[in-house]
């Protein structure tokens, strides 16, 4: 069986050890977990010139999408004032990434989206960051915490829990919520975890399910269920 095509939008590199130049870069931990549950992981590249000018037709030859995490959103997407916490942004990597969630939403490719992936859907439908999440009680800037998932809605179906451990590794987090745009899931402390559009085929957490991939059941059916929609999808057209 020919395995779905998942559309792994790369990440921009200046400087990498084992190459001469720069690098557009996927984390090794998304392509195995795409790869593990069925389907055939692809690294998007998005070109120094004019990034978002053909992404509709590039990813209409793919069957999903996974959008990744990485680097901090520019706050003037959202209209903010940058904070002193908010470093390491990249205006290119930003137009990629928003130039790739509104051809996904308009042509409702079957998309899940990880960490910046979430929060870059939420800015791309009008919505805002906090660009500093204070830690108290859970640890979002580097550890495992507990999340409550919201009964009857897709994630739950997918995670079949209501309440689930994560690996977790950011810094920043939804504010204000993107039009079309559901919570189904949240920390202990509020912070929001998960989302769901009402209309586009796409899910997004907050948390690094490839981290644990191989050992959680909950985390691999994030993967499955995206390859599975893909899978649906090739089949379809």
């Amino acid at each position: 069986m020919i395995r779905p095509l998942v559309a792994v939008i790369g990440r921009r590199a200046a400087h990498v050890p084992i190459l001469r130049f720069s690098a557009t870069l996927a984390a090794e931990a998304i392509c195995e977990a795409v790869w593990s549950a069925g389907g055939e992981p692809v690294i998007l590249h998005g070109p120094a010139c004019d990034p978002i000018l053909e992404l509709p037709d590039r990813l209409a030859q793919f069957d999903g999408v996974l959008l990744p995490g990485g680097a901090d959103v520019e706050p003037c997407r959202y209209g903010a004032v940058p904070a002193p916490e908010t470093t390491g942004t990249m205006a290119f990597q930003d137009d990629l990434d928003i130039g790739v969630t509104r051809a996904v939403l308009d042509h409702e490719l079957p998309t899940l989206a990880i960490c910046r992936g979430m929060q870059v859907l939420n800015v791309a439908l009008g919505g805002s960051l906090t660009q500093h999440v204070v830690e108290e009680d859970t640890p979002h800037h580097n550890g495992i915490h507990s999340v409550d998932v919201t009964a009857g809605s897709r994630l739950h179906a997918i995670v079949a829990a209501e309440t689930v451990d994560v690996s977790s590794y950011h810094h920043q987090a939804i504010d204000r919520l993107g039009a079309g745009l559901s919570v189904t899931a949240v920390a202990a402390d509020g912070v929001v975890e998960a989302v769901e559009h009402s209309r586009a085929d796409v899910i997004a957490v907050q948390w690094h399910p490839e981290d644990r991939h191989a050992t959680s059941a909950t985390d691999a059916a994030l993967f499955a269920d995206l390859v599975d929609r893909a899978r649906k999808r090739k089949e379809t057209r």
